[in-house]
């Protein structure tokens, strides 16, 4: 447990009032290693002379130096601690202000809205851990297109199963693919690794096919165990680019033993389409051959009313940055609602990614969403995995709605 007299906090604001009120505030919940600056210069001055703080509670709107040009020069002095926003300033101007400050990879514990409740300010502080050194992610290899080309032809590409849980009665109905690189040497690697060196190097038809065949299989090896679920796999847009793809994934089901209607390929588009004849050839007959189509990530890059204006899909997935935390969030939640209401309008199933927490499942249950997926449902699993969570994962539900 994190002693909180140690945790060095130091308050920035040009109103002596509110350092006051905030360090009150502090100490009465425990933390008292304080110091207060009524200016970002004099703050940034003690920091270099001190050493850095574990948090900084930060004033957006000050004279002089405001908050973003203090945030520069935080990022100039590679700062490693945290920061809480505090400001009289609008929602929408806290949330920017975080990104921002995300941006610079500073990691942003919450932000407050003056005057400050000592109650709000305690859930942000308990989220506050010290920095993990040593642990931090390898940085990516580079990984040659021949190793990509190997792991391919040597099955070394292995299915990982997300489940997706309807909202309203909690059913287990289907599950998202994605796909691992489970490296001889480099143990489990994961697609923003090696996704796109296959792209460059012309190979994404053979991962992609490697995907589905897998997928499909399983598909079919869960339907004669009794289990009746919805699979889903990614397309990249250079899938797209063949005619012959749309029949290539029909002769996989069929070899699989897979009804089309049980398959759903999901499709962001991460780069404009010069020329969409070639993709709304393949869409639209793949959706004759009753596939299911799924826009992916939607209201982010190139995943928009374009899309849902000139291709026929029957499924919309709203990203997980218009979800979480979305219940708690008026402009998240105004963004959420409009694609829910819109998806409804086309007649669209709707799925909500990033379901991380009770709160977002309990504001999903309140606006009618179809399906979830999410680390608070479950994470991607090994497909020997899943019927051992979907019983662990109904005990939890019916505990928690013993009605449903």
């Amino acid at each position: 447990m994190t002693d909180k007299s140690a945790v060095r906090i130091t308050l920035v604001d040009d109103e002596p009032f509110m350092l006051k009120l905030l360090g009150r505030i502090l100490e009465n919940l425990g933390f008292t290693a304080l110091t207060s600056h009524t200016s970002g210069r004099a703050a940034l001055d003690a920091c270099t002379a001190a050493g850095p703080p574990d948090v900084i509670l930060l004033d957006l709107n000050m004279p002089e130096m405001d908050g973003i040009e203090f945030v520069r020069h935080l990022v100039d002095r590679r700062y490693a601690g945290s920061l809480i926003l505090v400001s009289g300033e609008d929602e929408r101007m806290l949330q920017a202000a975080s990104k921002l400050v995300e941006a610079h990879q500073i990691r942003v514990l919450g932000h407050l809205h003056k005057p400050v409740q000592p109650a709000a300010l305690a859930r942000i502080l308990a989220k506050w851990s010290p920095p993990v050194t040593g642990r931090q992610r390898a940085t990516q290899t580079a990984y040659s297109a021949d190793a990509v080309q190997a792991a391919i032809a040597n099955g070394e590409l292995v299915n990982y199963y997300q489940p997706k849980v309807a909202v309203d009665s909690g059913a287990v109905v289907g599950v998202e693919t994605l796909v691992r690189w489970q490296h001889p040497f480099a143990g489990l690697i994961f697609p923003d690794e090696f996704i796109g060196v296959a792209e460059a190097h012309g190979l994404i038809d053979d991962l992609t096919h490697a995907v589905l065949a897998a997928a499909m299989a399983q598909a079919s090896a869960w339907q004669k165990a009794g289990l009746a679920l919805r699979v889903a796999v990614n397309l990249s847009m250079d899938n797209l680019l063949k005619l012959g793809f749309a029949d290539s994934v029909a002769g996989l089901a069929a070899r699989a033993g897979v009804a089309p209607a049980e398959i759903v390929l999901e499709i962001t588009e991460s780069r404009l389409m010069a020329d969409l004849r070639a993709p709304l050839d393949i869409l639209t007959r793949l959706r004759l051959k009753r596939f299911r189509l799924s826009i992916d990530d939607f209201g982010t890059g190139h995943s928009s009313l374009t899309q849902l204006r000139d291709l026929p899909f029957d499924e919309l997935k709203i990203d997980r940055s218009f979800v979480h935390r979305a219940g708690a969030n008026a402009t998240l939640r105004a963004i959420f609602e409009a694609s829910l209401g819109l998806a409804r309008q086309l007649g669209m199933e709707v799925v909500a990614e990033g379901v991380e927490d009770q709160e977002d499942w309990d504001y999903l249950r309140q606006t009618g969403c179809d399906l979830a997926q999410g680390y608070f449902i479950g994470r991607p699993m090994p497909a020997a995995d899943l019927p051992g969570w979907i019983e662990t994962w109904n005990t939890r539900y019916r505990k928690q709605y013993p009605d449903a």
